[in-house]
């Protein structure tokens, strides 16, 4: 297209004299219809090439849709296997679908930018570049947003080292763990990427409110191999509950709030600043909701709780 392009345009320079009355010579008629062929070859080469974007990216629309669903099932075995299901939770295979997706629909983009580059040197009336790259590249990065939102996932849920196998379950002042992985390997080096991590940060009224000690912030940095991925892994962090500066004599006690403490429920919310090919946005996932304890004692009531929730519903928030 590039070459057809430069072709036309040096002839039209070469050839083309507007202002000139030229009409009785015939080799100057004869070189003017052959621009005019040009510039329909031209014409239709640029038709074809956005056709068959539309048509990538109304493939790109189906495979998203069977990734979503791939990954609705992966949500569900996950939280399954929270409560003790022995079921397959690698994120390999998805890592692999949705990178290659990624990488698709980035290379649409920059060749998107290069067709602009293209109209910017040549255009003409009715130009197909001029009324339809606009809309292709916003149709693009709905779809780009889309995938990178839904690829930002928890990978581990929040559990405690030997926690008799039942992750969801937290004590104040002990150590846990948690992570997160973005399943488009796909980054830019001289960015960097920075992942928080939040606790109730719209959480119910009444609740206890909760700090986390340690580090709440990290930079996500991909491994030496790409077998790594992009994952932010926190560790050794620790809650510890915020006191109300209104508590004083004859106050409610942390157990007379709205619910019993072992049926709070509470999340830890990541959000993470990507870029990459001139794309930034804010990337935003949930853990699934556990309960915080103070003592062993209310670990079966709390266990309990997580098993209500996890059996009765599909969605964290």
């Amino acid at each position: 297209l590039e070459d057809l392009q430069d072709t036309f345009d040096f002839c039209f320079k070469v050839h083309y004299q507007p202002g000139e009355d030229r009409t009785s010579d015939p080799q100057y008629a004869q070189q003017v219809q052959a621009l005019q062929a040009k510039l329909q070859i031209l014409d239709r080469q640029r038709r074809e090439v956005l056709a068959q974007m539309q048509q990538l990216l109304g493939r790109s629309e189906t495979l998203q849709d069977f990734l979503q669903q791939e990954l609705g099932a992966w949500r569900e075995r996950q939280q399954h296997a929270c409560l003790g299901a022995t079921v397959d939770t690698r994120l390999r295979p998805l890592e692999t679908w949705f990178t290659e997706l990624g990488q698709g629909l980035f290379q649409l983009l920059q060749l998107l930018r290069a067709l602009g580059d293209l109209r910017q040197k040549v255009t003409y009336e009715r130009d197909p570049l001029k009324a339809e790259t606009p809309l292709l590249e916003q149709r693009l990065r709905e779809l780009l947003i889309y995938l990178l939102q839904s690829a930002f996932v928890v990978e581990q849920q929040p559990s405690m080292p030997n926690a008799c196998k039942r992750p969801l379950v937290l004590r104040t002042a002990s150590k846990f763990s948690v992570r997160a992985r973005l399943l488009v390997c796909l980054h830019d080096r001289n960015h960097r990427m920075e992942a928080k991590i939040h606790i109730d940060r719209s959480g119910p009224p009444g609740f206890r409110k909760f700090n986390i000690l340690t580090s709440n912030s990290k930079t996500l940095l991909a491994g030496d191999s790409p077998q790594d991925g992009l994952v932010c892994d926190f560790q050794y962090l620790t809650l510890k509950e915020q006191k109300d500066s209104r508590s004083g004599k004859g106050s409610k006690g942390a157990g007379e709030g709205p619910l019993v403490v072992t049926e709070e429920l509470h999340l830890i919310t990541f959000t993470l600043a990507y870029a990459y090919c001139g794309l930034e946005l804010e990337l935003e996932t949930s853990t699934l909701p556990f309960v915080i304890i103070s003592n062993n004692n209310q670990l079966s009531s709390a266990w309990a709780s997580i098993l209500w929730f996890n059996m009765l519903s599909t969605n964290p928030k």
